[in-house]
């Protein structure tokens, strides 16, 4: 164990102050208020967190996925989305928006015109917005859960 803070954490001491969860709480709803396909709310995430190597939000985001309604073999694809063929353009718009989002690190150029566009071209200007700070929220979670070493499976809170 690195510090006694990793130590709690693992023990269940640690779990996060009641205003942190409040504040993320109110983040989710906001979200969720703009009329995106719980499945899309899960599937871009998931893609997220995939890329930024984060067990615990790929875990908790199939489990999402999930309970949103999506199948396995959807959520299990998302690493190769470009490549399977039940993927719908609206789909395809909202992983490459995530993809483009998070490869930031990897001098990616963000979300070029061609695939904001695309996006536009199917989500309201309030179901692009709500999926931008879904991709970002996740980027946080993922680089707070790295840092503490996370595992799988786990619930905050």
């Amino acid at each position: 164990m690195r510090t006694s803070a990793v130590r709690n954490r693992l023990e269940g001491k640690n779990t996060g102050s009641p205003d942190v969860r409040k504040a993320v709480g109110y983040l989710h709803r906001a979200i969720a208020a703009r009329g995106v396909d719980p499945k899309l709310l899960a599937l871009a995430p998931l893609r997220v967190s995939r890329i930024n190597g984060c067990p615990a939000r790929v875990h908790a985001r199939v489990a999402g996925g999930r309970a949103a309604g999506d199948t396995d073999e959807r959520l299990h694809s998302a690493a190769a989305w470009r490549e399977a063929p039940f993927r719908t353009a609206p789909n395809r718009a909202a992983l490459a928006l995530a993809e483009a989002a998070t490869r930031l690190q990897d001098g990616a150029e963000g979300a070029v015109d061609t695939i904001w566009n695309e996006a536009a071209a199917h989500f309201t200007e309030e179901e692009t917005g709500a999926a931008n700070l879904e991709i970002a929220l996740t980027s946080f979670f993922n680089r707070t859960n790295r840092t503490i070493n996370e595992p799988a499976g786990r619930t905050w809170g």
